[in-house]
């Protein structure tokens, strides 16, 4: 009896263990967790001034045009994009 006691303790803190392990991993949600616009769109309007355009490329090698715009939550200028991605299609074709 004291056997299943131990298997079952053990199994219980291996499985605990696993959850805290990976649990932020999961909860950062990778490139489909991503929300707001990617690095480069700030670094695109460095030293630019609100209403300007200026363009980056992105990860597949596109480059993305747009005008520098104040972001909501902040102070920093981010590029607005002239044709932003459709959030949806972009969803699926990640999945």
């Amino acid at each position: 009896m004291t056997i299943n006691v131990r298997k079952s303790t053990i199994l219980i803190l291996a499985g605990i263990l696993t959850i805290f392990t990976l649990g932020p991993a999961f909860a950062q949600g990778g490139p489909k967790g991503h929300k707001g616009p990617p690095p480069e769109a700030y670094t695109a309007c460095e030293g630019k001034s609100e209403g300007d355009t200026a363009a980056f490329e992105n990860p597949q090698g596109d480059t993305v045009t747009g005008t520098c715009v104040q972001e909501r939550d902040g102070d920093q200028l981010v590029l607005r994009p002239d044709n932003p991605p459709d959030r949806e299609n972009q969803d699926r074709q990640n999945e």
